[in-house]
């Protein structure tokens, strides 16, 4: 059971980094106000898509290490992107985003991925 669990978080987290990179490289601007910071209107919209295939490529990159190579590399990698969120965190709170979506979005995740992370390891 707890291998079932920690596989489909693990494969349910890769598949939502995806899929907001995804979005940051299709709709950049909302993508970023859904962040907690949004684009300046004439801002340069080539570092919203940087983050999208930044995105994109942790949540492929997760999922090959998932089917590929198993649950300890996939628990080292989560451990590590954790800190993607960890940054997102703080850069909410110091570029004038709320300590809501800060907290409620960002260190979620990053508790989330964490905690992935360590049932991965578990099993």
């Amino acid at each position: 059971m707890l291998t079932a669990i920690a596989y489909g978080l693990a494969a349910v987290l890769d598949l939502f980094v995806l899929f907001i990179g995804a979005r940051f490289l299709l709709q950049p601007r909302p993508a970023a106000a859904g962040y907690g910071v949004p684009a300046k209107p004439d801002g340069d919209a080539a570092y919203l898509e940087i983050k999208g295939l930044r995105d994109a490529t942790f949540g492929i990159l997760g999922l090959a290490l998932l089917v590929f190579a198993g649950a300890r590399p996939e628990a080292w990698f989560m451990l590590v992107v954790a800190l993607a969120p960890l940054g997102d965190t703080l850069i909410v709170l110091r570029h004038g985003g709320t300590r809501a979506v800060a907290f409620g979005i960002h260190f979620a995740t990053a508790v989330v991925v964490l905690a992935g992370a360590a049932l991965l390891f578990a099993v």
